[in-house]
């Protein structure tokens, strides 16, 4: 491998990486949207229970709340196949991969509030209010730091890593890869 390409960089176009990032972004998609369909699926069921009338205000609004979030995280998550089909074959790839990742970022922190939203119904429901309000902080503080804290941990981590690198492979401190940044990951 010739000196001026750092360890690890793809010999790819703009275009080849904007394809990579919306086929690895769907690919991501496509692991959530399971959840997210069971998740909604559960909740449609709810309603539909005998034990269901007996909710009081609070519990039917949790119920309402968990369910609006639902449906509005499977939304920004099928949105991306949508602005995908809107702009095809008009070369902004680019824009639907940075417009795309940003709805699947805006649509994770949804999720978290649904899923904890959906906890804090079934253990208040099992359990009582206050043990549907630990459980749900301890949801939200999960899903903030599997999907969030922990990612910008290893960023972190990498982008230190990817420095050591660059400065011992005669790079200057600071130098951009040859490719122009990460693969866009």
């Amino acid at each position: 491998m010739p000196d001026d390409i750092p360890e690890g960089a793809r010999r790819e176009t703009e275009l080849e990486r904007a394809d990579r990032n919306f086929v690895e972004l769907l690919q991501e998609l496509r692991v959530v949207q399971t959840g997210v369909q069971i998740l909604f699926a559960f909740l449609l069921t709810l309603a539909f229970q005998a034990r269901f009338p007996t909710l009081d205000p609070f519990q039917r609004g949790t119920y309402v709340t968990a369910l609006v979030l639902a449906v509005i995280a499977a939304a920004l998550f099928t949105a991306p196949a949508a602005v995908h089909r809107a702009l095809f074959r008009r070369g902004a790839k680019r824009e639907v991969v940075s417009v795309s990742s940003r709805l699947a970022g805006i649509g994770l922190t949804v999720l978290s509030l649904a899923l904890t939203s959906a906890v804090l119904l079934v253990v208040d429901v099992v359990y009582g209010t206050p043990a549907g309000i630990a459980a749900a902080a301890l949801t939200l503080l999960v899903c903030t730091g599997l999907w969030w804290l922990l990612p910008a941990l290893m960023g972190r981590r990498g982008t230190e890593a990817g420095t050591e690198g660059t400065r011992a492979r005669g790079h200057g401190r600071g130098a951009p890869p040859a490719d122009g940044g990460g693969s866009g990951d």
